[in-house]
């Protein structure tokens, strides 16, 4: 029995912090601690005191150490997912390249600059936007009649599908270009947030 308390220690370590998802060199202190006071009790074998703690060592130091960890376990990884992942395609490849992918782009690099994250600039109303919202919106706003959509038309009335149509509700987001607004995803939020504070429907 002396024996197999040091294994039974680094297993129960093992299992306290598998259970509560904490980090890899959690385990390894909680292991340590565990092992030093295994060597200090007498019944307890200290030669298999220092095998449990070369087990611990032999898994954590490769694993903890990134240039250990990279060489020979990272890169050959990388190596076999790279086989079995599908090659980006032409459309992937171009947004990446040209980064209009924002910030995901950074995810899958595999080590993002959060910094670059956190100084990204707030985003403003144009003042276009801003006076669709006090405009359009509002008469919009003003014409809803929940009872009338729900009871009586069961559907929007005409003249609020007129009124739609006629200030592009449904082009929001759709370049100018092409007959849209071109507004930002940002006003298109604000649009939709002020319309269901006044309309469940």
């Amino acid at each position: 029995m002396s024996i197999v308390v040091p294994f039974l220690a680094i297993l129960l370590a093992g299992a306290i912090v598998a259970y509560h998802r904490m980090r890899l060199i959690t385990w390894t202190l909680v292991s340590l601690v565990l092992l030093a006071a295994c060597w200090f009790v007498p019944y307890i074998n200290q030669t298999a005191t220092i095998v449990a703690a070369a087990i611990v060592a032999v898994i954590a130091v490769p694993l903890l150490l990134p240039f250990i960890r990279k060489p020979l376990l990272t890169a050959p990884m990388m190596k076999v997912f790279r086989k079995v992942l599908p090659p980006l395609s032409q459309t992937e490849r171009i947004a990446l390249e040209t980064g209009s992918v924002g910030f995901e782009g950074e995810l899958f690099t595999g080590d993002p600059d959060w910094n670059k994250l956190l100084n990204y600039p707030k985003p403003q109303l144009t003042a276009e936007e801003q006076a669709f919202l006090d405009g359009p919106v509002e008469e919009l706003c003003a014409m809803v009649n929940d009872w009338e959509i729900t009871h009586v038309y069961a559907d929007l009335p005409p003249d609020m599908w007129a009124f739609i149509k006629k200030n592009k509700f449904f082009g929001m987001i759709i370049p100018k270009e092409y007959g849209g607004l071109g507004f930002s995803a940002l006003a298109h939020h604000k649009v939709i947030q002020k319309l269901a504070s006044v309309s469940s429907v």
